[in-house]
């Protein structure tokens, strides 16, 4: 029995603009598949088991035809609680419908049944419709930014609409594409074993992305895909250096890997400094390369022989995979969207955000208060490390309540509007160097209390801990590195004679 043609009520997307001739585009209906819809619901109706196949990623108001949404509805509804959808059970639902009274009432419940002959085709019609419906929804959404940029309003400016935009065509990407499914634990275990095997092969025994410090690879075994890291400290303390030297360190592994063709621990490190320029950060790395200090770079202060070295050293680093975003008050739709390109166009492998309290959440959102904001900002961030499958390292700062206590050491409490960064982050670093602190509170000369001072800030000198308080999958505890104030360096700390390790 043929099923006969439904009413459908669809709104026509009118294209306003005039074309080069000055003529308006013809009306035409909205993007839809009838018969689609209606070998979907007869395939449900036939077979409730086949709802499983769909009902996931597909919606009610995802079918053009608003009654078919409705049937969709309540027949999940019916399933859901067990019990058996068809057309009687649903005839109930729908006495009173006057929708389902226009297209011929149970009768036509009765029709999409008889209609069918199979039942093995209700997920490709679920994938059409879905189709369907993201591209109804793509036009909704062209013709949104189309008439809110002919707008005359200031606000919001053009900047941001591009951003909301972008986050709208996100949100469309995503609608309903679940991809991730139920898998044997035979092959989360293989996975498993894999990622050991890689870590044995590897010499550093190491399974994430490198930092370049030893003992810190050794405690957090690099830095993982999809975790979300913060480093956090007063400032001062070097968080910016840290993150420096980690981003640099990943991309010349990267780098040799590329030009000797050895396995790597290395990545393409995508860095957004919102709060130093991409030349700043630039003359450090090439400061820490040539081994002269940034100021005197700066300055032009050098001789022939130390600008042949920073000539040197920039031929080198000018190979590193390493992007720099210094774009102020980034949003994290926007890094998002950058991110995303990045991880196409060049295999984003690390992102360093510096830092945390200076992003901007999505725009058009409405958070209460900049605990609420920081939440959203820290969840979506998360997000992007699981989306694509990387790192992200993210610079915070921490409270003023650090300087009111005897012992400096930070805190996880210490964060600033911590909201939920502990609970977002799935490790969470401190920065501490006690030399900073001694050498506020210098004594006067021959006093007592300037010889314990000088034994304390020995032992400090040039030392800094990095405390990892927090890590879901590993231990906690310090880290001591090397520090070098005149080139901004991090780097590891032989005990015996404590002198760093040099950087082949």
């Amino acid at each position: 029995m043929a099923i006969p043609s439904s009413d459908t009520k669809i709104t026509p997307f009118r294209n306003d603009r005039p074309t080069e001739g000055g003529r308006d585009m013809p009306l035409r209906a909205l993007p839809h598949n009838i018969e689609a819809e209606q070998g979907l619901l007869g395939s449900l109706l036939r077979n409730n088991r086949a709802y499983e196949k769909v009902a996931e990623f597909l919606r009610a108001d995802h079918f053009a035809n608003t009654v078919h949404g409705r049937i969709y509805e309540a027949l999940g509804r019916l399933i859901d609680r067990g019990q058996i959808a068809d057309p009687v059970t649903l005839r109930n639902v729908f006495e009173h419908d006057d929708g389902l009274a226009e297209v011929g009432g149970a009768v036509y419940l009765n029709q999409l049944v008889d209609a069918l002959a199979t039942t093995v085709n209700v997920e490709d019609y679920g994938r059409l419709i879905h189709d369907l419906a993201v591209r109804r929804e793509l036009i909704a959404l062209g013709s949104d930014m189309v008439e809110q940029a002919y707008s005359v309003k200031i606000d919001p400016p053009a900047p941001v609409q591009i951003e909301m935009a972008e986050q709208k065509l996100y949100g469309l990407a995503t609608l309903g594409a679940s991809k991730n499914e139920f898998q044997s634990f035979e092959k989360a275990i293989a996975t498993a074993i894999a990622t050991a095997e890689a870590a044995y092969k590897r010499d550093s025994h190491i399974v994430g992305v490198t930092t370049g410090f030893r003992e810190l690879d050794r405690k957090l075994g690099g830095v993982h895909p999809s975790d979300l890291i913060i480093l956090a400290g007063r400032p001062g303390m070097g968080k910016t250096a840290l993150a420096t030297n980690i981003a640099y360190n990943a991309a010349d592994a990267a780098r040799k890997a590329q030009e000797t063709g050895a396995y790597t621990s290395g990545a393409v490190v995508g860095f957004f400094s919102l709060e130093m320029s991409a030349e700043q950060l630039a003359t450090r790395i090439l400061s820490d390369s040539a081994q002269i200090s940034s100021d005197r770079i700066r300055r032009g202060d050098i001789g022939q022989e130390a600008f042949d070295r920073i000539v040197a050293a920039s031929q080198t680093l000018s190979r590193l995979p390493l992007f720099i975003d210094d774009t102020p008050a980034l949003s994290v739709s926007a890094l998002r969207t950058r991110a995303r390109r990045l991880k196409r166009q060049h295999n984003l492998g690390l992102i360093v955000i510096d830092y945390l309290q200076l992003l901007q959440s999505t725009p058009g959102g409405r958070p209460e208060n900049r605990v609420q904001e920081l939440s959203e900002i820290t969840r979506g961030l998360k997000t992007l490390a699981k989306e694509l499958s990387v790192p992200v390292i993210a610079l915070s700062q921490l409270s003023r309540q650090v300087e009111s206590r005897e012992d400096k050491h930070p805190q996880l409490s210490d964060l600033r509007e911590s909201g939920s960064i502990e609970q977002d982050a799935d490790v969470v670093m401190f920065i501490y160097r006690e030399e900073y602190y001694l050498r506020l509170k210098e004594p006067q000369l021959n006093t007592p209390e300037r010889e314990a001072w000088d034994s304390k800030l020995e032992r400090a000198r040039n030392r800094a801990e990095i405390s990892v308080a927090k890590q879901r999958h590993g231990p906690t505890g310090p880290v001591d590195l090397h520090f070098e104030g005149e080139f901004t360096r991090f780097s590891d700390l032989i005990e015996d004679n404590r002198l760093p390790e040099r950087r082949s």
